[in-house]
């Protein structure tokens, strides 16, 4: 849980220096910052996975950079669920926004640190110590 207010502070910080540095992104109030940003999360957790797989074949074949424009439809779909608390003036602002929202994440998990990895402890019988299994 404390992972996810982080990941959601980084989220508002993020959009908060978007609005500051992109012509075209507009907040009503704070409120809608810090719900811009979880609305971000959710859609980012929900929405952008099945958007990435059926575009899967046009990311390929644009070696990545097809990403940014599925990121900038995910600012502009948390945009039009908020009108009119949070604005965006086109589509160029949602892609420098998303840029923008982009940078800020890969420095806050500087900050915050890689995700948690899962840890499998085995004991077989007999009394040995258990074995130890790290993946994904």
């Amino acid at each position: 849980m404390t992972r996810f207010v982080l990941r959601a502070a980084v989220a508002a910080l993020g959009l908060w220096l978007a609005s500051r540095w992109v012509d075209g992104i507009h907040f009503a109030d704070p409120n809608a910052l810090i719900i811009a940003a979880l609305l971000l999360g959710l859609v980012n957790a929900l929405v952008r996975p099945l958007v990435l797989l059926l575009t899967l074949p046009l990311t390929v074949l644009s070696l990545g950079l097809f990403i940014f424009v599925i990121n900038a439809a995910m600012l502009e779909l948390v945009a039009w669920l908020l009108q009119p608390r949070f604005m965006l003036s086109g589509f160029r602002a949602a892609l420098l926004g998303a840029i923008v929202l982009g940078l800020a994440g890969v420095v806050g998990s500087w900050f915050i640190g890689p995700r948690p990895r899962v840890r499998l402890i085995v004991r077989r019988g007999g009394d040995g110590p258990p074995s130890d299994t790290t993946g994904m």
